[in-house]
C-alpha cells in the first residue's frame, strides 16, 4: 500500500490522501500532504485529538517530527481540575488472571484484481 489512514478520522483523511498521493512526490511535499491529510481527519471528527505529529520512515531510519503542527484552536479551561488520592472510594477489588493462547498467524495476500 502506499498509502493508510487509521483512526476514527481516517475517512476525511484517506480522501486527502488519494487526492494528493503520487508516487515521486518530493519529501516536504509529502509531509504537507500527510499534513493536510491528519488536519481533514481532525476537523471531521471529534474523537480526534488536536496537534499533528508525523513520523518520517526512510532508508536511513525513523524520524518522528513531534509537534509537526500545533493545533490553532486551543481553550482556557476555566477550573483546575485537581482530585487527592483517596477522592474516589474503591468499593471492591477484583483481579482476574487472563488465560492467553498462543495461535499461530498466517498472511495472505488479498486479490485486487
Amino acid at each position: 500500500m502506499p498509502y493508510l489512514a487509521m483512526g476514527s478520522g481516517d475517512l476525511a483523511a484517506l480522501g486527502i490522501l488519494e487526492d494528493g498521493y503520487k508516487p515521486d512526490l518530493e519529501l516536504d511535499k509529502a509531509k504537507e500532504l500527510v499534513r493536510t491529510a491528519i488536519h481533514a481527519g481532525i476537523m471531521n471528527d471529534l474523537a480526534s485529538g488536536n496537534n499533528i505529529d508525523i513520523c518520517v520512515i526512510t532508508r536511513e531510519g525513523a524520524d518522528y517530527i513531534r509537534p509537526y503542527q500545533v493545533s490553532e484552536y486551543t481553550d482556557k479551561r476555566k477550573t483546575k481540575y485537581k482530585y487527592g488520592a483517596g477522592t474516589t472510594a474503591v468499593l471492591t477489588e477484583k483481579v482476574v488472571p487472563v488465560k492467553l493462547e498462543v495461535v499461530e498467524e498466517t498472511v495472505q495476500r488479498m486479490d485486487t484484481a
